[in-house]
């Protein structure tokens, strides 16, 4: 039999457990989605670029990307996103474009009913 697959990263496995406790706790369905992306194998992860971005959001979105921020593609509107990992180029042009970076923890905390936020892969 084989053993199921899952994170070793310790960071990882606690934002994973914070996750369900929180979408336990508040009823929210998108933290709990989010646990369950997260704990699939890095390759399997998602990497969505700043075009993309660009592309599927209106301005004052609150995207969650379940994986990395890649910085290709430019921004023209101001969102928030919240994602496991950011480029250091993704970064800055979020920023540049007015939008701002939040660490899951951090969206978690100010968001705990996961009200009005769309995950993106």
């Amino acid at each position: 039999m084989s053993k199921k697959k899952r994170s070793t990263n310790p960071i990882l496995r606690g934002l994973i457990r914070k996750l369900r406790k929180k979408g336990k706790e508040f009823n929210a369905d998108v933290w709990l989605d989010l646990a369950e992306k997260l704990n699939k194998s890095n390759r399997s992860r998602a990497e969505v670029n700043v075009s993309q971005l660009d592309r599927h959001t209106k301005e004052d979105e609150t995207i969650v990307v379940p994986g990395k921020v890649l910085g290709s593609g430019k921004l023209n509107h101001s969102i928030s996103v919240a994602a496991f990992s950011f480029s250091t180029r993704a970064r800055r042009r979020i920023r540049d474009a007015g939008g701002e970076i939040l660490t899951l923890e951090e969206l978690v905390s100010k968001n705990p009913e996961g009200n009005k936020i769309r995950i993106m892969e």
